[in-house]
C-alpha cells in the first residue's frame, strides 16, 4: 500500500477538481463560470442551483455575492451557496449572512483515498457487506424502485422524499447506466437507500444519502452500504471517495479510513 496523501494536498485535489472545475452532475444542468464563481443551473425549477465554488478575496467577495444573487432572480430561482470552512476570504460566511442568506445544517467533508482502504491487496477487502437477519441490497433500475427510494427517504429524513424520486427518474430517463443506487430492503419494505455519482475525469466518486429508518440503525446498515459503492468505484477506476456526513455518520466513514478535510454549510437564499 502506497502512504496516504496529506491531508492539506488532499484538500487541494478535491478543490480542484470537485470544484474549481465541476461539471454537471445531474441531467440537462448546466455550469457556469462568472464574477468569480463556479455555479451550477438546473435544467427544471426543482433541481438544485448554486454556487460551487468560488476564488474570492476581501476586494471581491461582496460584488460577487450581489451579481450572484442578481443572477438568480434574473432566473426566478432560490439557490444555495455551498461553502467550506476553508473558503476565502476568511469572513465569506459572514459576508453571506449579511447579504441575506441563511445558513443550513453544516456536515463534515471526508474523502478516501480508495487505495487506502485496501485489504490483503484488494480494495475494499478490509470492508464489510455484512447486513443484519432479513435485511438485502439491491441496485435500482426500474422506475418502482425510484418510488421506493422516496419511501426510504422519507422514513430516514422526514422529508425529501419526492426530490429523490425525481432524482432517480431523471438519471433513469437520461442514463440508466449512471443510475448508481441501491436499497436496503426488509422484505419488501425500503429501510434506506444511498447513491452515488461518478465524476469522469476527476478520479473521484461522490456517496449521496444512505439515511436508514430509525428502527434499522446502528446495525451496519449505512457501513454495507458505503462498502457496496465503493467496490463498485473501484472497479470503474476511481480514486478517490467524498462524502458530506452528518455527525450521525462521521464516526462510521472514520473507523472505514475516511478523513475529514473541511466543513461546509449550505447558505440559502429565497428570491
Amino acid at each position: 500500500m502506497t502512504s496516504p496523501t496529506p491531508d492539506e494536498d488532499l484538500l487541494a485535489i478535491f478543490d480542484t477538481r470537485m470544484r474549481a472545475t465541476a461539471e454537471p452532475d445531474e441531467p440537462g444542468a448546466r455550469v457556469e463560470h462568472a464574477d468569480g464563481v463556479r455555479r451550477q443551473i438546473g435544467a427544471h425549477p426543482t433541481d438544485w442551483h448554486g454556487v460551487l465554488y468560488s476564488d474570492l478575496d476581501a476586494t471581491t467577495a461582496d460584488a460577487a455575492i450581489q451579481a450572484q444573487i442578481a443572477h438568480f432572480r434574473t432566473l426566478g430561482t432560490d439557490f444555495e451557496w455551498k461553502h467550506y470552512r476553508h473558503d476565502q476570504p476568511a469572513d465569506l460566511a459572514q459576508r453571506l449572512q449579511a447579504a441575506g442568506f441563511v445558513a443550513d445544517d453544516p456536515e463534515t467533508l471526508f474523502v478516501a483515498e480508495i487505495t487506502q482502504l485496501s485489504g490483503a491487496g484488494q480494495p475494499g477487502a478490509g470492508l464489510s457487506e455484512a447486513l443484519p437477519d432479513g435485511i438485502s441490497l439491491r441496485a435500482v433500475t426500474t422506475e418502482a424502485d425510484a418510488d421506493l427510494v422516496g419511501e426510504a427517504s422519507e422514513a430516514a429524513f422526514g422529508s425529501g422524499g419526492d426530490r429523490a424520486r425525481d432524482r432517480v427518474l431523471a438519471r433513469l430517463a437520461d442514463d440508466p447506466e449512471t443510475v448508481w443506487t441501491w436499497l436496503a430492503m426488509a422484505g419488501d419494505q425500503p429501510v434506506s437507500a444511498a447513491r452515488m455519482l461518478i465524476h469522469p475525469g476527476t478520479g473521484f466518486a461522490s456517496l449521496w444519502g444512505g439515511g436508514t429508518a430509525p428502527q434499522w440503525r446502528g446495525r451496519g446498515i449505512y457501513r454495507a452500504l458505503v462498502t457496496r459503492r465503493m467496490r463498485v468505484a473501484a472497479g470503474l477506476g476511481c480514486e478517490y471517495l467524498q462524502v458530506d456526513a452528518t455527525d450521525m455518520s462521521r464516526p462510521i466513514l472514520e473507523r472505514l479510513g475516511f478523513r475529514a478535510l473541511s466543513v461546509t454549510t449550505p447558505y440559502e437564499f429565497r428570491v
